[in-house]
């Protein structure tokens, strides 16, 4: 298969993955029913946010998590048709294979990044990894590693800060051994155990922390009582999303990092909190494709910000976007509401308007 082909095959079973405080990619295993992914991705979070191209965002429950072999398996969407995709052997690998790693973060485009195995046994911690010089960036961690042939030989794992293209990935089977040691306790929550590599079950789990085989201290994908909830602004601006009648644990996309929906208008929210600002940015819809409407669009747009208050429109290489910013000490809970249920208002408003006084053309997504 060439590299179009490998990408049109995965593309459908790309699942993206947000927590909180990161983001990330997994992969759908139909032999399993199962969403694979890195445990750093999920870090210490019960359920995640997921999405994928033929399914909205919704949270999914995670079961099994890894932290030696940095893994871990979701629960994939029960409602929605996804592709089989084949699992490869390692085992056949050799240095200079060609291989594709694959990946879609949420806030990122689809990314799949081709290149060669470096070294195809790379011990790191005890472990093989199978080195590439691909690099595995926030685009692909989490994702499959696939060989020419379009199976997956690997799990993109991580890079090495300052190297100039070192990614590496699991090799499969690591992955293999780890399904098969949870399938028999599907459905439960379990943890592998990073010293001994026993399966912790709530069932066996010692006096609720501890490895029941060696004592080492491990942690369930449990959900908790109470949900953690964020401080300060982040905790602000939650509150705010939730009193508009937005759900902000499908809305979260990693630290301080929120995207909503309003109508047709796809808009993202971030709180810089190094500058103390909180800014939304609602994605319209793109440019014209007949030019001779462009200009009377230009127009037009400059007209709407001379009337606007606290709110821009602007164009961002073909896009249509409507912003607005607020700095945190202005920000209380009703003017946040005021600015951003205009906001919301606005966005959906002009979003339809675009689209049907100006021939804008609605938005592409992945």
């Amino acid at each position: 298969m060439n590299t179009q082909q490998i990408i049109e095959l995965y593309r459908p079973a790309i699942i993206q993955i947000a927590t909180q405080t990161s983001t990330g990619t997994g992969f759908y295993l139909k032999e399993f029913d199962l969403v694979v992914t890195n445990d750093h991705v999920v870090g210490k979070n019960a359920e995640v946010t997921i999405a994928g191209r033929s399914f909205d965002k919704r949270l999914s429950r995670v079961w099994y998590t890894d932290r030696k072999h940095d893994l871990a398996f979701l629960q994939p969407p029960a409602d929605v048709v996804l592709p089989e995709v084949k699992l490869g052997q390692y085992e056949v690998m050799k240095d200079g294979d060609v291989v594709v790693a694959i990946g879609h973060p949420f806030g990122l485009n689809y990314t799949a990044t081709q290149g060669v195995i470096s070294k195809v046994d790379r011990i790191r911690d005890g472990i093989k990894y199978i080195q590439i010089d691909a690099a595995i960036n926030p685009g692909n961690s989490g994702g499959p590693l696939v060989n020419k042939s379009g199976e997956i030989i690997g799990v993109n794992s991580f890079i090495i800060r300052g190297g100039d293209n070192l990614g590496f990935a699991l090799p499969v089977n690591y992955l293999l051994e780890a399904l098969q040691l949870y399938l028999p306790h599907k459905g439960q929550s379990s943890t592998r155990c990073h010293t001994c590599n026993y399966l912790v079950l709530p069932t066996n789990i010692d006096a609720t922390k501890y490895c029941p085989f060696c004592g080492s201290e491990v942690r369930l994908p449990e959900l908790p009582e109470k949900e953690a909830k964020p401080v300060g602004t982040a905790k602000m601006v939650e509150e705010i999303l939730t009193e508009l009648g937005k759900d902000v644990k499908l809305a979260r996309n990693g630290n301080n990092n929120w995207s909503v929906k309003e109508g047709s208008a796809k808009i993202k929210i971030n709180y810089n909190s190094k500058n103390f600002f909180v800014a939304g940015d609602a994605y319209l819809c793109q440019l014209p494709t007949d030019t001779e409407k462009i200009k009377s669009l230009y127009e037009y747009l400059l007209k709407e910000n001379y009337h606007l208050d606290g709110l821009v429109l602007s164009c961002l290489k073909q896009n249509i976007v409507l912003s607005c910013i607020m700095y945190d000490l202005d920000l209380t809970e009703q003017t946040g509401i005021d600015m951003f249920r205009k906001f919301f208002q606005k966005a959906d408003y002009y979003d339809q308007l675009l689209e049907k006084e100006y021939g804008c053309v609605e938005l592409l997504e992945e």
